[in-house]
């Protein structure tokens, strides 16, 4: 095989024989088009969506600009846990996503504008970010196309784009290096279900190798708000009770709900740092608990582009605290507030450890694991 014909097989679609039509549980599901290609390149790959429309929002995508053969599995895949995590944000926000994690996350913190809101996404892990997907709960405008245009992106999602950003981005004489950038549109995305009581739209699914398959109700939280935090304690059958000495601020709260919303679809185990309103690191896919802290630690201090302190920053864990090992990696780089889940045998020590540092915790009541 040529160097040009491994170089074609990322831009050609990978042809594969699908039905027009077929039904799962009931529901009927039409094809929406065949895919440039599945997780990988030899794996062909199509997409379909509900006839009945229920409320659709990627499955009602509108493709502006189709770039190099139109999306793959792994562009939609990217744009499903990014609509997850945007969701939930009620500011502008942007989520930059590779290999179904993302690699920074940031909503609008005081008026900043939209542009900036883009970079503190990228910047969080600005190495990671290249060739990824980016999408937005809000318009795209000019300003903050011209900023998307700078470097290398797969695609853009969002609800709507001004006609100046579309301008831009079809703009090949300009952009050349990133002339194959797609452009996607979709519907609103606040009204998807978030929360516990709210009505489920479909049951999320995994089929195995030899056909068989789990039915899982997708995931609800229970976080609606700050005010669902509930400050760490224990009851210890032997040492007696011991409480979190130090609440959390207000802006300690804020941020951890966000890191919380975020770490919704992280791959577990997942940590997710941040600070005003954008993740300063994301640390996903380790076996052990300590482990995905201590890669969050060190991926804020060797990637992220800003004040490699993280004094005032905030972490969210999906699960909770085995041992106090991890507690005492997050606070011995500078985190003030934790939110875990709890429920651990090992929850007194790892508020002792937290009090030791005047470390704020809070409980989500909730655990977020996420396996995509």
């Amino acid at each position: 095989m040529s160097n040009k014909d491994l170089k074609a097989m990322y831009r050609t679609r990978t042809e594969g024989e699908f039905p027009e039509q077929f039904s799962v549980l009931g529901q009927d599901y039409a094809k929406v088009e065949n895919l440039r290609y599945g997780t990988n390149p030899h794996q062909p790959a199509a997409f379909y969506r509900p006839v009945k429309d229920s409320g659709l929002v990627l499955g009602a995508y509108k493709m502006l600009k189709t770039g190099k053969s139109g999306l793959s599995q792994t562009n939609l895949e990217d744009m499903h846990h990014a609509v997850g995590i945007l969701k939930y944000m009620k500011r502008p926000a942007c989520a930059v996503m590779k290999h179904c994690n993302p690699s920074g996350v940031a909503m609008q913190h005081g008026s900043m504008p939209l542009t900036q809101v883009y970079e503190r996404a990228r910047d969080a892990d600005a190495q990671a970010a290249f060739g990824g997907v980016v999408a937005f709960n809000t318009t795209v405008d000019e300003n903050t196309a011209e900023e998307i245009m700078q470097t290398i992106i797969e695609a853009v999602v969002a609800p709507d784009f001004s006609e100046g950003a579309l301008e831009l981005f079809n703009d090949y004489a300009r952009f050349k290096r990133n002339k194959d950038i797609r452009i996607v549109l979709t519907p609103p995305i606040a009204g998807l279900p978030k929360y516990l009581g709210d009505t489920q739209n479909a049951w999320e699914m995994k089929v195995f190798d030899d056909g068989s398959i789990v039915l899982a109700q997708p995931y609800l939280s229970r976080m609606r708000s700050v005010e669902d935090f509930v400050p760490a304690y224990n009851d210890h059958a032997k040492k007696g009770r011991i409480d979190i000495a130090r609440p959390a601020t207000e802006q300690e709260l804020e941020d951890l709900l966000f890191a919380w919303r975020v770490n919704l679809h992280v791959r577990s185990n997942g940590v997710v740092i941040a600070r005003n309103g954008q993740t300063l690191a994301v640390g996903t896919g380790e076996q052990d608990r300590v482990g995905a802290v201590q890669q969050a630690v060190h991926k804020a201090a060797t990637k992220y582009k800003g004040d490699e302190s993280l004094s005032g920053a905030v972490m969210a864990s999906d699960g909770f605290f085995p041992f106090r090992d991890a507690v005492d990696a997050a606070t011995g780089s500078g985190i003030s507030a934790i939110a875990q889940p709890g429920g651990s045998v090992n929850d007194y020590d790892a508020i002792v450890a937290a009090n030791e540092s005047n470390t704020a915790m809070v409980f989500t009541l909730e655990r977020c694991f996420s396996h995509h």
